[in-house]
This record gives C-alpha cells, sequence and structure tokens, in this order.
C-alpha cells in the first residue's frame, strides 16, 4: 500500500489508517486484535486512536481501546513496525469527561505530561509517533457547530507557546515523535504553525484530524488550503459519515446493532438532505461498478491534501472492503459526477 509523509514530521503513514473508536463499545478486544492482525498484514501502517475511546465516551469504557491496543502489542511483540497515533482528551462539559479524566483535562504542561505518560503505560509502548490535541480547549466551531458569533471576555485556555513547549519537551524525552492537531479551524492551525516559525526548536504540527467525507467537505473551505500551502495533511476521520455511506441506511433501515441503533447521538449526518445526497452517489456509485462505500472511502483517500484516510469497521468484512478501497482510483468522469451533486447539495452535514 502508498505511503504518504505526515508532512515535515519524517514520518511516513499508509494511505489507509486503522481507526478504533469502536473497540470496547461495539467490539470485543479479539475481535479489535483481529481486525489489527489484518491490517497490519494487507498494508496498513497506521493506527490510530485516543485516551477517550471507545465512543460514545463513558466511565466505564475509559481508555479501554487503549488497553486493548497495548494487550495486542504486548501479546504480538510488535513495537516498531507500525505508526502508532493517540489524542489527549480537551475538555468539554457535554459528556462529564471533567468528572474522570485526569480531573480538569486540558491542554497544561501537567495535563499533558499525565496524559502521555498513561496513554505510554496502557498501550505497553515507550513512545508515540504521533501525539494528538484531540479538540480545542478554546471556543470555536467543532464536531458540527458551524461559526463562532462571540467570544468573551473572560475566555481563558492554555496558551499556544505552553502547549507547543510541553509537546516540544515530550519530543526531547523520546516519548513522542510529532504531535498533530483534531477538529482545528485554520486560525488554530495557523497559530500552531506560528510558534514553530518564532521558535524553530520548537516541534512543527504534523497533522491535522478532521471530518471529511461526501456528505461534508467543509475542509475545502479554508483548512485543505492550509494543508497544502503549510504542507500540513489532513487525517480524514469519518470517511464514511458514521456508515451513512455506506448505504445501510437508506429508505429509512436502521439496521441491528448499527451505530444509529444503539446510539441515539450520533445524528450528524442523518438530516433530510444527507439521505437526498446519498441517493445521488449511491447512482453514481452503481454506474460505475462499485459500492457506495468504496466509492466514498475511495474519493477521500485520493485528495491531494490528505495524508491518510482513517476507516473504522466492526465486522471483518466491513475491515476488507474499507482497505480494499486503497487499491481504487476515481475516474474523472465519476469525479465531475459527484462534484455535480456537491454543487447541488452543497455540505448537507458538515
Amino acid at each position: 500500500m502508498q505511503q504518504r509523509p505526515l508532512g515535515r514530521s519524517g514520518i511516513r503513514v499508509s494511505k489507509i489508517c486503522l481507526g478504533t473508536m469502536t473497540w470496547g463499545e461495539q467490539n470485543t478486544e479479539a475481535e479489535a486484535h483481529e481486525q489489527l492482525d489484518y491490517a497490519l498484514a494487507n498494508g496498513v501502517n497506521f493506527i490510530d486512536t485516543a485516551e477517550m475511546y471507545p465512543v460514545p465516551p463513558r466511565k466505564e469504557t475509559y481508555t479501554r481501546t487503549e488497553q486493548f491496543i497495548g494487550n495486542w502489542i504486548k501479546a504480538r511483540c510488535r513495537r516498531d513496525d507500525f505508526v502508532l497515533a493517540s489524542k489527549i482528551a480537551g475538555p468539554t462539559g457535554a459528556n462529564g469527561l471533567e468528572r474522570y479524566i485526569r480531573g480538569g483535562n486540558d491542554f497544561s504542561r501537567a495535563q499533558i505530561f499525565e496524559a502521555c505518560d498513561a496513554s505510554l503505560k496502557r498501550l505497553n509502548r515507550d513512545y508515540l509517533d504521533v501525539y494528538q490535541l484531540h479538540w480545542p480547549e478554546r471556543k470555536t466551531n467543532f464536531f458540527g457547530r458551524l461559526g463562532v458569533q462571540a467570544i468573551g471576555e473572560d475566555e481563558r485556555f492554555t496558551p499556544f507557546d505552553e502547549i507547543v513547549d510541553a509537546l516540544g519537551e515530550l519530543v526531547k524525552q523520546g516519548k513522542i515523535r510529532a504531535y498533530g492537531v483534531s477538529n482545528e479551524t485554520p486560525w488554530g492551525t495557523m497559530r500552531f504553525l506560528n510558534e514553530h516559525d518564532r521558535n524553530p526548536a520548537l516541534p512543527r504540527v504534523a497533522s491535522v484530524q478532521n471530518p471529511y467525507n461526501l456528505l461534508n467537505r467543509s475542509y475545502e473551505v479554508g483548512m485543505s488550503e492550509v494543508s497544502l500551502r503549510e504542507d500540513v495533511p489532513l487525517l480524514a476521520y469519518s470517511p464514511m459519515a458514521f456508515g451513512v455511506l455506506s448505504g445501510k441506511y437508506r429508505h429509512g433501515a436502521v439496521p441491528e446493532n448499527s451505530r444509529l441503533a444503539l446510539f441515539q447521538r450520533f445524528q450528524r449526518y442523518t438530516k433530510p438532505q444527507g439521505f437526498a445526497a446519498v441517493e445521488r452517489y449511491a447512482k453514481i456509485a452503481d454506474d460505475a461498478g462499485m459500492s457506495l462505500a468504496v466509492m466514498s472511502l475511495a474519493f477521500v483517500t485520493q485528495q491531494a491534501f490528505v495524508a491518510s484516510n482513517i476507516i473504522g469497521a466492526t465486522t471483518m468484512a466491513q475491515l476488507r472492503e474499507n482497505i480494499g478501497s486503497a487499491d481504487v482510483v476515481l475516474s474523472g468522469d465519476v469525479l465531475d459526477a459527484i462534484n455535480a451533486v456537491h454543487a447541488e447539495i452543497s455540505n448537507p452535514c458538515p
């Protein structure tokens, strides 16, 4: 499988990344290990996780995904033949994370050190290739929120220089090779870049992990230019729009044990205009002789600003199809048809 540079970090990652956020909730540890074995045997060298996983986050399952991966590493004795990324959780009151994640979960120096050390211990690894800030500490637009209308004068968040200095110390200690951001905006990404420009001894942000799929191409507005001009590529998550782009929810279907059947919170991609777009995209895929899932994934993977496409699966059949999409390159005619739909139903589920 093709490997691509992760910005200027010196790290190369497979164009398909194995996402893990269902492990410990929808997938057992044995199933997680089976997915890891299959992915690495089929050219995937990049695994992405987070201290908060699995999703939806709960106190009872907090850190379970990292534990599954750590147990696999310990059993397989595989430490250096793949790229491993994890994330420090940002603050939020929505899920009550503050009540059980480090008693505050901000991006202060002490919190970054504590979170990284804990992840390394759970993962049975001496270092992380990429350590990511899961979402901004400050008030901004992410997780489907559109726009920022006002910023309070009393807003407080950890200064960018403190964050990058702490991450730089982790690099010096050999605990991480590079850092990335997630659910970030153009302003935030440029502020992180500015810290390196101001002091080249500090690490340069390597990547941005944001949502990107056929129902949400908002990354192309502002962020893609930052990725291309500043060499900070996208690690695209939710390429299947919570499974909506598999087609399994078409015509009102909600399959048993699917994410929408199990968790009411996952409604981001279930808007009527989103399903209208899905029908149009399904016809394009059918006319091209491929599944909607493969077309959706291939579209994301071949974007110039994408370093790796983070796929996730709850079954081995899904995993095989998702990884197999790496061999597909969409023709100009298919891309034209996709863009025609996008022009008429633009970002129906941002």
